[in-house]
């Protein structure tokens, strides 16, 4: 069978140490260190784990915040993130009325004494507690909820957690597959309305109805008090929707989606960080999304790497490649050995391992030339191992039969589509082995292998001589016929 293409392409990320150091230095955490440190037997905390009012004024002036309401609601967005971290462990009051009291959390330690790992798994559980946040009810007046028996109407927010936790997931996979597009070069900062339009206008849809435009304002609004939320943890830049741009409180005009306005950026523009790469990521895979990073096949057999960068990008092929190599301790004969042996086989998926095998070697350097002369021999290895010796003007390369060299043909092209290459790359693939040999469509129908037939049928759609591509097509109508199919 062919190598499964994964949803999304691998993503590069930055070493564990780095991502550690990104993450102690998010301005929120940040905070909440502080304040697990400055915590102490007479810090008092609600029955909510919460720090009491009358401490906030002292923790927003430890924190050299204002003493004012903002200085107050940071000082306890701080605090919340400390206990939900584990940074401070909170006993719970006795008494109903009374109050708790806090102590050192296990986690705060680990922030100096532990690994870069324990240190990222830690502001993970802090990017669970701020989406969790960023995902909440807004709440223009509180009272409008609560009944004359004191008792709160969850109902009248109508409000669907998992709805808002996905739509927001949603934005940050588009986000995040924006960032790794065309090999990264999408790494620059997205417009708000572009992301709020990819999770409202359908992909098929001409020109959008109002309506439409209406959701789309709707949801930036939204999207620009999240990702307020979201960017002291770290995982974006956030310029956020210019205030003099609102038409009413809460509301975006519709020209925003439209492009109307000069300056896009005054409609908001957000960029995933390296940790926001790492934190997306993480959540996806925590979710079943299979989302590869650079870096996953190293330590695992050849069989798995060379599956596993089957439809990879070339840049990323390459380099998880060198990191398969750099950390296989036989040396490079051995490496180059076992590249070999995983890149045999009939199945749907054999070229494109071969392929790749052939790339690996390339990287593997010239003490891998006694395991590519061990297959000269081979029919499924020696045309490849004959171009990687040709290619290092290597002596005494033995030239190649008939046979070998079409078969070697036949296995490159289906490599190639099955890649899903650039097309104009591949017709001058298909144009340039075919005039190798006077006479190749006459004997080419004949090879044993598996995709003949089809790679001859993909010869006669995509060869530019006419001649050629029904020469093509008649010779795939014998390698069918002869093969029975």
């Amino acid at each position: 069978m062919s190598a499964e293409r994964p949803s999304l392409p691998p993503v590069r990320l930055n070493s564990e140490a780095e991502l550690a150091r990104d993450a102690l230095a998010a301005p929120l955490f940040v905070r909440a260190v502080r304040l697990a440190r400055w915590a102490g037997p007479d810090t008092r905390v609600g029955a909510g784990g919460e720090l009491v009012e009358a401490q906030l004024p002292a923790a927003a002036e430890h924190l050299g915040l204002p003493a004012d309401d903002d200085g107050a609601a940071y000082a306890s967005e701080a605090w919340r993130l400390a206990v939900d971290t584990g940074l401070l462990d909170v006993t719970d009051p006795e008494e109903e009325d009374a109050e708790g009291t806090v102590s050192a959390g296990e986690n705060l330690g680990l922030l100096t004494g532990g690994s870069p790992q324990d240190v990222l798994s830690i502001w993970l559980d802090g990017l669970d507690a701020v989406h969790a946040d960023a995902t909440a009810p807004v709440l223009d007046d509180f009272t409008d909820l609560v009944g004359e028996d004191g008792s709160i109407d969850f109902d009248a927010l109508d409000w669907d957690p998992e709805a808002e936790a996905e739509f927001l997931d949603g934005v940050l996979g588009n986000l995040y597959l924006l960032t790794l597009a065309d090999n990264g070069a999408g790494e620059g900062p997205v417009p708000l309305p572009a992301l709020a339009a990819s999770m409202i206008v359908p992909d098929d849809m001409g020109e959008p109805t109002d309506d439409i435009l209406e959701q789309v304002s709707e949801a930036m609004m939204r999207l620009d008090d999240q990702f307020r939320l979201l960017e002291p943890i770290g995982i974006v830049e956030y310029r956020p929707v210019d205030e003099a741009l609102m038409v009413e409180e809460g509301e975006a005009p519709v020209d925003a989606v439209g492009g109307d306005e000069d300056d896009v950026t005054r409609y908001g523009m957000v960029k995933l960080t390296s940790l926001g790469l790492y934190g997306v990521r993480a959540r996806m895979l925590e979710a079943g999304v299979d989302a590869p990073a650079v870096g996953d096949l190293a330590g695992k057999g050849a069989d798995a790497l060379l599956d596993g960068i089957a439809h990879y990008p070339e840049s990323a092929a390459r380099a998880e490649v060198k990191l398969w190599l750099a950390g296989y301790a036989d040396g490079a004969v051995s490496a180059a050995a076992e590249l070999l042996a995983a890149a045999r086989g009939t199945d749907e998926g054999g070229p494109l391992r071969r392929l790749h095998c052939q790339q690996a070697l390339a990287l593997a350097g010239p003490e891998a030339e006694p395991a590519v002369r061990a297959v000269l021999g081979d029919r499924e290895l020696g045309g490849l191992a004959r171009v990687w010796l040709a290619e290092r003007g290597a002596a005494d390369v033995p030239a190649p039969p008939e046979d070998m060299i079409f078969w070697l043909a036949i296995d490159t092209i289906a490599a190639h589509l099955d890649a899903d290459g650039e097309l104009d790359e591949l017709q001058g693939l298909i144009e340039g082995l075919s005039a190798q040999h006077s006479g190749f469509f006459d004997e080419v129908w004949r090879v044993d292998h598996p995709a003949t037939a089809d790679v001859l049928e993909a010869m006669g759609r995509l060869h530019s001589d006419k001649k050629a591509a029904k020469d093509a097509r008649k010779a795939a109508f014998k390698a069918r016929s002869r093969a029975g199919r």
